[in-house]
């Protein structure tokens, strides 16, 4: 079966592919498995759930791990790479290529002290979140398997161990180009940009290229803000060059709306809070700039120039896309007006982002509101507008990954019970879809949780 995988990046740039195998696992168990997705792969369920828990685990298979560099809550780290990850190969389809890749896989040479391991908690978090991402039609890398190892990772406390198999457009980042640049290889720069490009941008040169990740970007992070999602850890080495979400540490979905809302332990100063995401995301891109300038021009102020005309740009097509997804979620109507006053209410009155949107378009939401002077007047304003309610029960989700769902179906899932897990999961694979039976998966979390809720990284 190894045999259908490529080494597309391995040769393009071999300066950053380090050949590594995965830490071996000799009494693996499936824990979850996404049959949709592996038969889109082209591969058989029955043998992965039989024989091919090797493939899911990388025993025995040949694997490079990536290098890249990266800045970290603002501090810049030139030598980062997978430290726990593995790049097992590229599967194609229909002329598109997929990267199959291992976390959780063992130590590689970019472990920087770290055991290369995974706990089950953290790589069942990324397969239901990620999942959830994908039905909302966010674009995300995709969870194939999850694999319990039968070995013990120790973190605060002993937790069992396990490898999850994810599926990307690449894992080409921000941080790639960072580490090419540091080298000072301008030929490695060139190569690496030049298989993104083929890869994910074909025909554009290399401008062309940074101004359609800037616009995969903007329009990445602008559904994010709509669905109340919050990555946690927007780092450069965290964000792809094909506009996928990548990486799901920290992450969780708002409750009531509130701007500031940071939810990552190790995110102190909320750098990376949910309404500063449109800003880091452009700050990011202004990094990406930096490592391609030599690309744009020979003339270092021309590069610059032409750089930050595309950087520019990021602004309004943030904005136009931000009131865009805005507008669908109120039903095709109002203006930036409109929806900054209905922010504000929701601000002020503690109001539940996800239920708030799905009762405007199937139910009343006005008692989900302490103001009802204030919402009043702005449900006559909207109303007056003719918004298509119909429209917006396909935009407005009733099921997200709420978070104190999450951590009960991973603690259940820890303690030996996937039960909570998988009927977590059913909700949101189908997340515009009321179903009887499944009312307590649209509830808020109770007050008591919400208070004082943490996400971690899980390394």
């Amino acid at each position: 079966m190894s045999t259908i995988l490529g080494t597309q990046f391995a040769t393009a740039v071999p300066e950053m592919a380090v050949a590594w195998e995965a830490a071996e696992v000799p009494d693996p168990t499936l824990l979850a498995l996404n049959e949709p997705l592996a038969r889109e792969l082209g591969l058989d369920p029955a043998w992965l759930c039989a024989d091919g828990l090797g493939f899911l685990t990388g025993n025995g298979m040949p694997g490079v791990a990536q290098a890249y560099a990266g800045h970290q809550f603002g501090g810049y780290s030139p030598r980062l790479g997978d430290g726990r990850a593995l790049l097992l190969g590229e599967i194609e389809l229909g002329g598109r290529l997929r990267d199959l890749h291992l976390k959780g896989s063992g130590r590689t040479p970019f472990a920087r002290g770290g055991d290369g391991l995974a706990a089950i908690g953290p790589m069942l978090r990324e397969y239901v979140v990620s999942e959830a991402m994908h039905a909302l039609g966010v674009p995300t890398t995709r969870s194939l398997a999850v694999v319990a190892t039968g070995a013990t990772v120790h973190r605060e406390t002993p937790l069992p161990g396990a490898v999850l198999a994810r599926v990307a457009a690449s894992h080409l980042r921000v941080g790639s180009f960072q580490y090419a640049r540091n080298t000072g290889d301008l030929d490695l720069l060139r190569r690496l940009a030049d298989h993104a490009i083929d890869r994910h941008y074909p025909g554009l040169d290399h401008l062309q290229f940074y101004r359609a990740v800037v616009h995969q970007q903007t329009e990445l992070v602008a559904q994010w803000m709509h669905i109340g999602f919050i990555h946690g850890v927007m780092n450069t080495d965290n964000m792809t060059i094909s506009g996928e979400t990548i990486d799901y540490g920290p992450c969780a979905f708002m409750e009531a709306y509130d701007p500031a809302t940071v939810y990552s332990s190790i995110d102190h100063r909320g750098r990376y809070r949910y309404g500063n995401q449109p800003g880091i995301a452009q700050w990011n891109l202004a990094r990406l700039a930096e490592a391609l300038l030599p690309l744009f021009d020979d003339d270092e102020e021309r590069a610059v120039e032409k750089a930050l005309a595309v950087l520019e740009e990021f602004e309004a097509r943030y904005l136009a896309a931000f009131q865009e997804g805005m507008r669908a979620k109120l039903g095709g109507v109002g203006d930036e007006q409109l929806v900054q006053d209905l922010l504000k209410l929701l601000h002020e009155n503690h109001v539940d982002y996800t239920l708030f949107f799905r009762q405007l378009a199937v139910g009343n939401p006005r008692d989900l509101v302490l103001d009802l002077a204030g919402i009043d007047a702005w449900l006559a304003r909207w109303n007056a507008l003719g918004p298509d309610r119909q429209a917006m029960a396909g935009v407005n989700p009733v099921y997200v990954p709420r978070n104190h769902l999450v951590e009960e179906a991973l603690t259940a899932a820890t303690a030996g019970d996937l039960g909570p897990f998988e009927r977590l999961l059913d909700a949101v694979r189908r997340p515009y879809d009321e179903r009887e039976g499944l009312e307590r998966y649209a509830e808020p979390a109770p007050r008591d949780f919400s208070a004082s809720y943490q996400t971690f990284c899980g390394t």
